[in-house]
């Protein structure tokens, strides 16, 4: 590594480590300002509180990541500018694509690092808290109550109702499955419970109700026994858990936030190969988000690049001003593509991927400007 890289980097990664940890310093002290008393009503101790934030951290990151790099980038080389250091390493005949060479290399081990956190920790860390807000401790004991979701694939369209279902255990209380086969025939399974065993759903204490034709109000036949399996429901627990969280996700949710994984968008459609659900334009509209996501940080660099390259002496603030601003506009444009992705008025590709393009369209354009 030359020495100008190393400069260039110590240069970066200082401001950054104290971005993130302000951000996270400052976040804690304002959370913990507006919640203390609802902390206090639901009897949560101070290890417990400290506990609840460290699982927070996770899914803050995924959010900071990108804005701490911004403001990191437009402060280090602001003040690189403002004494003429840039400008001394073009003299010396260093082009601005060979100097942003390390930035851009910071930005994609960021980008990573984003991905990894919102794909395989923030998810379970967000668990882990929502456990511990309601139960006061992490342990998987926490079950899903009063559950109505629809899971369809090739052959069934079925209605599950389920009034409690621990995920971590794989078990139920009282399922009901309603489904219409192809011979225009309706099936009802009412169970007492049922369990994920060898790869299927067993229910034990089951009444199945068989209604031809579908639409017949009496059935046709009932019959009662104490074990039944091998009828293919549901798909696999990660599955079934991927359709609960996307049925229990509102639009107006969907249209702030990212709050799928990929990982959930992907055991979804294997039950909904053909994704003829009400939800499609919303489910693609996470899925491209989550991608186009990483790629945020190495725009982060594309727009810092003319801001800070600029010649003149500045004030170091006009750095973290800047940064702020550039920040402001893309959360709105970012709440406005998922808005709009989510209603299926722009397409969902489009819609994730439309902070990137007209940032980096941006930063490309001003970029070509400098001499």
């Amino acid at each position: 590594m030359r020495l100008l890289d190393r400069y260039l980097l110590g240069e970066l990664l200082v401001p950054l480590f104290y971005s993130l940890v302000g951000f996270q310093i400052f976040w804690t002290a304002f959370d913990l300002f507006s919640n203390l008393q609802m902390y206090q009503e639901r009897g949560l101790g101070w290890g417990q509180m400290g506990k609840l934030y460290f699982l927070r951290t996770p899914e803050l990151l995924a959010t900071v990541l990108p804005i701490a790099l911004l403001l990191a980038l437009l402060y280090s080389l602001t003040n690189l500018g403002r004494a003429n250091e840039l400008i001394a390493m073009r003299a010396a005949g260093v082009s601005l694509g060979r100097i942003s060479l390390p930035l851009f290399s910071v930005a994609f081990f960021v980008g990573v690092a984003l991905f990894v956190v919102a794909e395989f920790i923030a998810p379970q860390a967000a668990e882990k808290s929502g456990r511990l807000m309601a139960s006061g401790h992490t342990q998987a004991e926490q079950e899903l109550q009063n559950l109505n979701f629809q899971v369809q694939d090739d052959d069934l369209n079925q209605t599950w109702y389920v009034k409690s279902y621990n995920p971590y255990t794989r078990q139920m209380r009282q399922p009901s499955v309603d489904w219409k086969t192809r011979d225009n025939e309706r099936i009802v399974i009412d169970a007492a419970r049922a369990a994920w065993t060898n790869g299927n759903w067993v229910f034990n204490s089951v009444e199945k109700k068989t209604y031809r034709p579908a639409t017949s109000d009496l059935p046709y036949q009932v019959i009662a026994t104490n074990v039944l399996s091998g009828l293919n429901l549901g798909g696999s627990p990660e599955q079934l858990q991927a359709e609960i969280k996307i049925s229990q996700l509102d639009r107006i949710g969907a249209a702030k936030h990212l709050r799928l994984s990929l990982s959930d968008i992907l055991a979804y459609r294997k039950l909904h190969p053909e994704m003829q659900t009400g939800k499609k334009a919303m489910i693609l509209t996470q899925f491209h988000g989550r991608i186009a996501q990483p790629f945020t940080c190495l725009v982060v660099v594309l727009v810092a690049l003319p801001f800070g390259a600029a010649t003149g002496r500045r004030n170091v603030m006009v750095g973290v001003a800047g940064s702020v601003g550039i920040c402001f506009l893309y959360f709105i444009l970012m709440r406005w593509g998922l808005a709009l992705g989510t209603a299926g008025h722009l397409p969902a590709v489009l819609a994730a991927w439309l902070p990137n393009l007209v940032f980096a369209s941006i930063g490309l354009i001003l970029l070509r400007r400098i001499p």
